[in-house]
C-alpha cells in the first residue's frame, strides 16, 4: 500500500487542516446532517478523504463520542476500503453529461442495501456539464431522506449559482510549510525513514500545499534517496527572469528546455517562477524587500497571469512546457500586438472617418465610456459577429443577447442581458472559440469575462443616417443554433 493511502485520515482530529475538522465537527455534533455538501479547494488538501471520513460517522454502527467512527464495524471497515455498496464515489469528469446525472437520479431513488443512508461522493463537480448539473439541481433541492451528496471541486466558482446555494460549504485551502512539515514528520516517525530536516522542508516547498504530493514525493524519496530531491532543485532563474525583462523570446525558451532537460519538473518550475513574482509584488507594495530590478508592479501583475493560466494548463497539454512557453510568447510580443492592434485602428478610423456610437437606453448601466470605443465601434462588432458565424452559429446567437461593456487591451468584458446566455457563453468550449475568434480579429490575445446586466429596454444605434447591418441568418442556421443552446 503507498504512504498516502496507508496514512490517509481515518477520522475528523486527524485531518491536517484543523479549521475543516472543527467545521464539521460543529456539523456532526448538532445532530442534523445537511443533505448535500460543498468541499472546495486545491488538489491534495484531504477533500475525498474528508467525504469519506463524514460517510463513517453517518453510517457507522457503533459512533463514538464526539462523532468518532468505530473503524471496526462493517460500515466502517467497507467504506475505509472502497468496497461499501452504499457510499458511491463518482468522477464526474468521466461521467459528467445529462445521461449520468440521469442514471444517478435514477439510483438515488432506491433504499440503502445496508448503510443508514447513502452518500454520493461526486468528485471534480465543476466538470460536470450545464445540462447535467441542471438535471442534479431537482435531487438537490428535493432529495430522499436515506441520501446524502458530497460535491468535492478544485473550481467552485465553475459549478452553477443554484448548485452551489443548496449545499453546505466548507473550504479547504493549501496547507502551510509548517503543516506540511508536521504531516510528513508523522509518516518518518512511523515507517522509521531517515531524512534531514532540510529535505523536509525542500519537500513541503515543492509540494504546492498539498498534503497527498508531499507524501508521494517523500515516498519516491524513500525509494531513491537525495538523489531524487536533487530532481526538485531549479536551475538559476536569473537567466531566465533577465531573459523575460529582456523579451528575448527565444532566450527564456531555451532557460525553460534547459530545465526540461535537466530532468526538472515544470510544475516546480512555475512554482519556483510564482513565488518569486509573489515576492517582487508584496515589495512593490512595501512588504518585504525582494523587488526584481527591471520589473515594476504592472509587469509583475501581467507576468504572474500569465504563468498562473499557464499552471492551470498544464493538466490538459500533451507537452509539459508548451503552455509556459506560449506564455513567454504573449509575453514577448505583447508590445507588438498592442503597437498591431492600435495601427489597425488607426487605420479603420482614418480610411472610414466612421463617427462614434451612440448608445442610447434607459439605463445607465448601458453607458459605455469614452476609453472603451474602440472596441464597442459597431464595424469592429459586427466583424467579430461575421466573423463566428461560420464556425459557431449558437455562439452568434448568444452574442446578440449580450454588448461589449469594457477593454483593456487584454480583457473583453460582456454585458449579457440573460443568466441562460451568460452561462453558454461561459461554457469552456464556447469560451474557446470565441477568444480564438476575437484574437483573429483584434489581431491580440483576448480573455472573455462575462458579466450579468439587465436587459436595455430599447438600444438605438446611430451612425450617419446608416443602420449598421450585422449577418444575416439563414433559416437552417437559426434551426441549427436553437438545436445547439437547448439540446436535441
Amino acid at each position: 500500500m503507498t504512504l498516502y493511502l496507508k496514512y490517509r485520515s481515518k477520522n475528523l482530529d486527524e485531518l491536517d487542516l484543523p479549521e475543516v475538522a472543527e467545521s464539521l465537527k460543529k456539523i456532526v455534533n448538532s445532530g442534523s446532517i445537511p443533505h448535500a455538501f460543498l468541499f472546495a479547494g486545491p488538489k491534495g488538501t484531504g477533500k475525498t478523504s474528508a467525504a469519506r471520513i463524514l460517510a463513517k460517522i453517518i453510517n457507522c454502527e457503533k459512533l463514538g463520542k464526539g462523532g468518532v467512527p468505530c473503524d471496526k464495524c462493517e460500515q466502517c471497515v467497507s467504506i475505509t476500503k472502497g468496497t461499501n455498496l452504499d457510499v458511491i464515489e463518482m468522477d464526474a469528469a468521466s461521467h459528467r453529461g445529462i445521461d449520468d446525472v440521469r442514471t444517478l437520479r435514477d439510483a438515488v431513488k432506491l433504499s440503502p442495501t445496508k448503510a443508514k443512508k447513502k452518500i454520493y461522493i461526486i468528485d471534480e463537480a465543476h466538470m460536470l456539464t450545464t445540462e447535467a448539473s441542471n438535471a442534479l439541481l431537482k435531487t438537490l433541492e428535493e432529495p430522499p431522506d436515506h441520501v446524502v451528496f458530497i460535491l468535492a471541486t478544485t473550481n467552485p466558482e465553475k459549478l452553477i449559482d443554484t448548485i452551489r446555494s443548496r449545499t453546505t460549504f466548507i473550504t479547504f485551502r493549501k496547507a502551510s510549510i509548517g503543516e506540511i512539515v508536521n504531516a510528513l514528520k508523522r509518516v518518518v516517525s512511523s515507517e522509521k525513514i531517515k531524512i534531514k530536516e532540510e529535505s523536509l522542508l525542500r519537500i513541503a516547498e515543492v509540494s504546492g500545499g498539498a498534503f497527498r504530493d508531499a507524501i508521494k514525493i517523500l515516498e519516491q524519496f524513500n525509494a531513491e534517496g537525495e538523489i531524487y530531491l536533487d530532481k526538485f532543485k531549479c536551475s538559476e532563474l536569473t537567466s531566465f527572469i533577465e531573459a523575460l525583462i529582456k523579451k528575448d523570446e527565444k532566450g527564456a525558451i531555451n532557460e525553460i528546455e534547459k530545465n526540461v532537460e535537466l530532468g526538472i519538473s515544470i510544475e516546480v518550475f512555475l512554482q519556483v517562477l510564482l513565488t518569486l513574482f509573489h515576492k517582487a509584488i508584496l515589495s512593490e507594495v512595501g512588504v518585504g524587500e525582494n523587488k526584481i530590478e527591471g520589473l515594476d508592479k504592472k509587469d509583475l501583475v501581467i507576468l504572474t497571469d500569465l504563468f498562473t493560466e499557464a499552471n492551470k494548463s498544464l493538466v490538459d497539454s500533451p507537452i509539459e512546457q508548451l503552455p509556459v512557453e506560449i506564455a513567454v510568447i504573449k509575453w514577448c510580443g505583447e508590445d507588438k500586438n498592442v503597437e498591431s492592434r492600435n495601427l489597425n485602428l488607426k487605420k479603420d478610423n482614418e480610411v472610414k472617418e466612421a463617427p462614434d456610437v451612440v448608445i442610447s437606453t434607459q439605463d445607465s448601466k448601458f453607458q459605455v465610456p469614452d476609453s472603451n470605443i474602440g472596441i464597442v465601434n459597431d464595424d469592429i462588432w459586427k466583424t467579430i459577429l461575421s466573423a463566428i458565424h461560420p464556425v459557431n452559429a449558437s455562439i452568434e446567437g448568444l452574442l446578440r443577447a449580450s454588448r461589449p461593456v469594457g477593454y483593456d487591451g487584454k480583457t473583453l468584458t460582456l454585458g449579457v442581458f440573460y443568466k441562460f446566455h451568460k452561462e453558454r457563453l461561459e461554457d469552456a468550449n464556447h469560451r474557446k472559440i470565441l477568444e480564438d475568434v476575437i484574437e483573429k480579429v483584434l489581431n491580440c490575445p483576448t480573455r472573455i469575462v462575462c458579466t450579468l446586466v439587465a436587459p436595455p429596454p430599447k438600444v438605438i444605434i446611430e451612425e450617419a443616417k446608416t443602420e449598421p447591418v450585422l449577418t444575416e441568418s439563414s433559416e437552417p442556421d437559426i434551426i441549427k443554433a436553437a438545436e445547439e443552446i437547448f439540446g436535441n
